[in-house]
Order: structure tokens, then sequence, then C-alpha cells
């Protein structure tokens, strides 16, 4: 809880100085607190509260009255500060802890992580389509290090580079499909952020895709094999690896 904390106070209060009991800090403590534990509206939030003790609330840093009770916020307290709070200030300060767990917990480890855009489940309503995010998530065990809304009739291509720009990502592989295979995205990781890259190329790159497309892929010997379910239907995949030389022109792309 104390290091989530660090990140929760660069989260900016959208209330009033006048008038304020609780932190700012300490009501998105409770809301995680909450969150972690099953609820999922704010009348969940506020009643989670109301049943935690007085030790609890104390960890997350709910003051004590002079009168010596300590109490959760309320309902209409929760719904006031969530509905005026800066969402985005949020969304990057939660990633930006859940990017400093994962590294803590494999130091020196190498990280790969895949950028991809997903439409979110339950997001839709009457007047709107579900909203659309683009993340940045790492293999294996899943961590959103990062992630934004972008409209569903934007090119999720140009949000690239604002997504990964806070992060820190020496060293780490970066993996995105065809869409963000564009080479002044591709050349911007390797230069700008020192990471490495596995691009998927499509006809979109036709350069590339010709040269590839054009290797002896029938002498090339199957080196992994995976099979998994995925869009409702049963998925079955082979890898092979081929290199061009340098001294024959290498791979028709940035830094490959």
């Amino acid at each position: 809880m104390s290091d989530l904390r660090f990140f929760l106070e660069a989260v900016p209060d959208p209330r009033s100085r006048r008038g304020r009991w609780y932190s700012l800090t300490s009501i998105l403590l409770v809301c995680a607190a909450a969150a972690v534990s099953g609820a999922r509206t704010i009348d969940e939030l506020a009643e989670w509260g109301g049943r935690a003790d007085a030790e609890l609330l104390a960890m997350l840093g709910v003051h004590r009255h002079l009168l010596r009770w300590r109490h959760a916020p309320s309902r209409s307290a929760l719904g006031r500060v969530l509905e005026r709070l800066d969402t985005d200030a949020l969304d990057a300060a939660v990633g930006a802890w859940l990017a400093h767990r994962h590294t803590a917990s494999a130091p020196g480890r190498r990280r790969v992580i895949a950028v991809d855009g997903k439409a979110l489940r339950g997001s839709a309503r009457l007047d709107q389509p579900r909203r659309h995010l683009l993340s940045a998530v790492t293999h294996g065990c899943p961590v959103t290090l990062a992630q934004a809304e972008v409209g569903s009739k934007t090119n999720e291509t140009r949000h690239f580079q604002p997504l990964l720009a806070p992060l820190a990502l020496d060293g780490d592989v970066v993996t995105f499909d065809a869409l963000h295979s564009v080479k002044a995205n591709v050349a911007w990781v390797v230069e700008s952020k020192k990471a490495h890259y596995v691009a998927v190329i499509k006809p979109n790159q036709p350069t590339a895709w010709a040269q590839l497309d054009g290797l002896d892929w029938h002498a090339a010997a199957i080196q992994h094999t995976a099979s998994n379910k995925g869009h409702g239907r049963r998925e079955s995949r082979s890898i092979k690896a081929l290199a061009i030389a340098d001294n024959l022109g290498g791979i028709a792309f940035p830094h490959a």
C-alpha cells in the first residue's frame, strides 16, 4: 500500500482547498482497496468503506476526527471526487505503479511489451459505441503499463508514441501488429527509447513484404509450434526463422 500511495500523490486534487477533510490519496486508496475486494459501483465502494474497521482506515490514510471517530468517505463524497477527477492522471499513476512493481519483481530481466488496441467490454451506451483503448501490456504475467482511450474511428498509429513515451524501455522488446509497423514509429522505438522490437509485416509495407515473402521459407525447418483457442476458433501457429545478410542489403526496415 505504501508504494501505491507514493504514486497516487501525483494525481491533482480537483477540490477547493477549503473544507477538505479527507485527502485525495486516502479517498483513492479506499476506492482501490474496495475495487480489489470486488466493488464495481460507487454504492459498493461506499459500502465497503462503511464496513472497514478503524485500523484498516488508518492504514489507508483516513484521518481521525477530534471526537476520536474514524469514518470512511460517504457515497456522496466519493461520487463528487470521482466525477471531477482527472482520469488520465489517475490512469498514468496506476500504470506507473504497476510498472514499478513489475520491474521490482524481476530485476534485470528484459521485459516484453505488447502494444495493441481493444474495445472495452461493458462500456457501450445507448448514445455511443464501446470505448476503444490502446494499451501497452507485458507478455507472460499481464500487467497494463500504460493505456489511452482512442476514438473508434481514430487511427491508432498516431497514439503509438505518446502511449510509450512515459515508459522506460531501455533494453526491452516491444511487439505490435501490422497496423503499428510504421517506419517512423519503429525508428523512434529504437533510437529514442533504446528498445528492440518484433514487427508484423504485411502488404501495407510493400518493400519489406516483397523481400520477406520472396525468401525460401519452404527450406527452413519449423522451430516452434503452438495451438490455442482465440476469437471463437482454434488457431495453430508455426514459427520459422531466416536472416538476410547485411552484405545483401539487410532487411528493408529500420534497424532490422
